[in-house]
């Protein structure tokens, strides 16, 4: 009796295994499709608060190229540029780029840079940092990252490309040096990447 009640608990437990699963497996394929068009509508978003849509004719999500550069990217994966282009003369280039030496780990940032070789602007799109203190990197909290539009390697001189606390000219937050050194760092790395590799980025 007690084992046949355990079989049928067995079986009751079995279908209800498979029924939750198929629930779910139903679930995601009826919400992929929403979840990946609102994932592609933010990166839009953000891709368009370094480079306006006016600057350019071409889809950014399907001019793209893959990069590699562990030392200047921040990364050992291949991250994606983003190119813009109007009448098909190249206008700029944005980097998925990440700052991989923030307090708590990567920060994912978008890094517009025109042909000339300054910044269109950057924004952080990812991070983990301390809020209240590291946090002040997203334009929502802080103007802190609007302040690199327009600056190139030579506007500052490489030598001021740091935080103040290391000689730079760049401000830092209070009680938070290292998420703004990490920024610094990363948008300076790109513009040398870009001044290296520009001619490889638009072939």
């Amino acid at each position: 009796m007690i084992l046949k009640r355990m079989m049928q608990m067995g079986v009751l437990l079995g279908l209800f295994a498979i029924i939750g699963t198929t629930i779910l497996a139903i679930t995601h394929e009826q919400t992929k499709e929403r979840i990946a068009e609102n994932e592609r509508n933010v990166l839009l978003r953000n891709l368009h608060a370094v480079i306006s849509p006016d600057t350019h004719d071409n889809e950014l999500f399907s001019d793209t190229i893959e990069v590699t550069d562990a030392k200047l990217l921040g990364s050992k994966k291949p991250i994606t540029v983003y190119r813009a282009r109007l009448n098909k003369t190249p206008v700029a280039a944005v980097f998925a780029a990440i700052a991989p030496d923030g307090y708590n780990g990567d920060i994912k940032l978008l890094i517009a840079i025109k042909m000339d070789g300054s910044l269109l602007g950057v924004r952080v799109v990812g991070h983990r940092e301390t809020p209240g203190l590291g946090d002040y990197i997203e334009v929502a909290r802080s103007d802190w990252i609007t302040k690199f539009t327009g600056l190139s390697l030579n506007n500052p001189a490489k030598k001021s490309w740091h935080v103040k606390r290391d000689g730079g000219e760049f401000d830092q937050f209070t009680g938070a040096t290292i998420t703004p050194r990490a920024v610094v760092r990363a948008v300076y790395n790109s513009l040398v990447y870009f001044e290296q590799h520009q001619q490889d980025v638009f072939r």
